[in-house]
């Protein structure tokens, strides 16, 4: 499916820093709940992520992470997501977040 650069404007991905991460064991997979601080505007806001395999509590805190942030809230069992923290699978389907090479200014818009 082809879409309008239009298209690709409406979906609004952001960078956040990961502050807070506590275990999620009501998830039906693996998973962590998260707290990505996207700055101004923005400010933070709670996500939740099947990201255990590559990733322990304590490495995550401090990261940049690309999000989706303009996607309703998603109920996920007791978490409210709020934003979709973006990630590609390695070769077992695990995931990999995404993020950017070197530190840049929290809420920048990926274009």
């Amino acid at each position: 499916m082809t879409i309008t650069y239009a298209d690709f404007e409406k979906v609004d991905i952001r960078v956040g820093r990961i502050t807070r991460v506590e275990p999620f064991p009501e998830a039906r997979k693996p998973a962590y709940k998260l707290w990505v601080d996207f700055g101004p505007g923005i400010g933070e806001k709670r996500s939740s992520a099947q990201i255990t395999k590559h990733y322990t509590l304590d490495e995550l805190v401090g990261r940049q992470v690309l999000a989706v942030v303009n996607f309703p809230p998603r109920q996920i069992g007791p978490v409210l997501s709020e934003v979709l923290v973006l990630g590609l699978p390695d070769d077992e389907g695990a995931v990999v977040l995404i993020g950017p090479g070197h530190d840049v200014p929290l809420g920048g818009k990926l274009f």
